[in-house]
């Protein structure tokens, strides 16, 4: 059975899409008018499209984000737990979606259910959606008969870890904004304001201090070539976006922002407690250790902290302690490695795991707020310098010009 995307008519001729399930587009296309529709267009989303104006059809090209996987996630534990089988939970949530990507994505899973693989090698079918961690954990989940189980620890993960962006993203939204709106009103001070109000000084042919001088300069600059500079930083954004699709380059990135004061305290401590939190999700699903570490490496968005976590994986296959390889990669506070320790003296592992994640996840917040807390001011500072350099600027000649009356 194939998943169809659809555009039709109604009875009272708007228009209507959406996907259906069925063994053929003629099929498709009878269960259309059997609905009272008229199909206009029927594609399968099993094979690429061929024209590129529909290559936003294939379910696989564009992830989820994380909030909309969590919600879906939660959806398949609450019906997988009251026992409904797993093709009839994915039909249930595709239905009930708004999102006509997520839907057809669903459906896709479900007929690769229906055709026979496994919950777990159906997800294997589209790593752009589902990330490695994920499909172990559901993996994890489906051979121990749990799955219900392992999808609502997977949807707590998933619904912490989106709410922990969120709040990063919230920290920086506000100094972001204050700093964009400074500029903006800064510049235009500069192109319509400042050359206005400094030509009534140069009628009148008095000698200008250095600092209206320079601000004359700069304005003129600005008036001139303001538009080709800010298309010369947008081309260079674009230049700097398509070199981090090397991987060199996207490593020394990253390697640069894991060890660059201070930048390094908030990117160390978002990066351990992702690593940290999906480890633990994973270890609490009972999957096997080095799977575990090597999932919980890719789940990583920094590809330094990534590489260093992957070496684990070997030391782990030599007969090394979780807790030794952890303190050998250099990534984890001591604090961190005495709670493993523990845990893997203990045979708590797993607790302690789920101690040390909620432990660098506060340690993620009070980063942020402190972060912010200085940033917010040392913007304010940053402009009100700016300004006062303006207003310095022009009243400098307003007062030479009273000396000299």
């Amino acid at each position: 059975m194939g998943v169809f995307t659809y555009k039709a008519l109604d009875s009272e001729g708007k228009k209507s899409s959406g996907v259906v399930e069925a063994d053929s587009p003629i099929e498709a296309r009878k269960l259309l008018r059997a609905r009272r529709l008229f199909p206009i267009e029927v594609d399968s989303t099993n094979e690429p499209s061929t024209k590129i104006s529909e290559l936003w059809r294939q379910p696989a090209r564009k992830s989820m984000s994380v909030r909309n996987l969590a919600s879906v996630t939660r959806q398949l534990a609450t019906l997988v737990d009251a026992g409904i089988r797993i093709d009839d939970a994915l039909k249930t949530v595709a239905e009930q979606s708004d999102r006509r990507q997520t839907a057809t994505l669903l459906l896709s899973l479900r007929s690769r259910v229906l055709d026979g693989l496994s919950f777990a090698a159906a997800l294997e079918q589209y790593p752009g959606q589902f990330d490695l961690a994920y499909r172990a954990t559901a993996k994890a989940g489906e051979e121990s008969g749990n799955l219900g189980q392992v999808l609502n620890r997977l949807a707590e993960f998933l619904e912490t870890r989106a709410r922990n962006r969120q709040t990063i993203q919230l920290a920086l939204l506000y100094p972001s904004i204050l700093g964009f709106v400074s500029i903006c009103i800064i510049s235009a001070l500069l192109v319509f304001v400042v050359p206005d109000i400094v030509r009534v000084f140069a009628a009148r042919g008095a000698e200008l201090p250095v600092l209206t001088s320079a601000l004359i300069h700069l304005s003129n600059w600005l008036g001139q070539y303001g538009l080709v500079a800010l298309l010369v930083f947008a081309l260079l954004l674009l230049a700097i976006k398509w070199s981090m699709s090397f991987p060199a380059i996207q490593l020394g990135w990253h390697r640069w922002l894991f060890n660059t004061w201070p930048i390094k305290l908030l990117v160390r401590a978002v990066n351990v407690a992702q690593y940290l939190t999906t480890f633990s999700t994973l270890i609490g699903s009972n999957v096997p250790m080095p799977q575990a570490l090597s999932a919980s490496a890719e789940a990583v968005a920094n590809q330094y902290f990534s590489t260093r976590a992957r070496e684990m994986v070997l030391d782990i296959r030599d007969g090394q302690s979780l807790s030794l390889a952890l303190k050998r990669t250099g990534l984890f506070s001591p604090m961190l490695v005495a709670i493993v320790a523990s845990g893997e003296a203990g045979g708590t592992l797993s607790r302690s795991l789920s101690k040390a994640a909620l432990q660098q996840s506060r340690d993620v917040n009070a980063i942020s707020a402190a972060l912010v807390a200085l940033v917010e001011p040392l913007v304010l500072l940053i402009m009100g310098g700016v300004v006062a350099l303006l207003v310095l600027a022009i009243l400098m000649p307003i007062i030479n010009l009273n000396n000299l009356i």
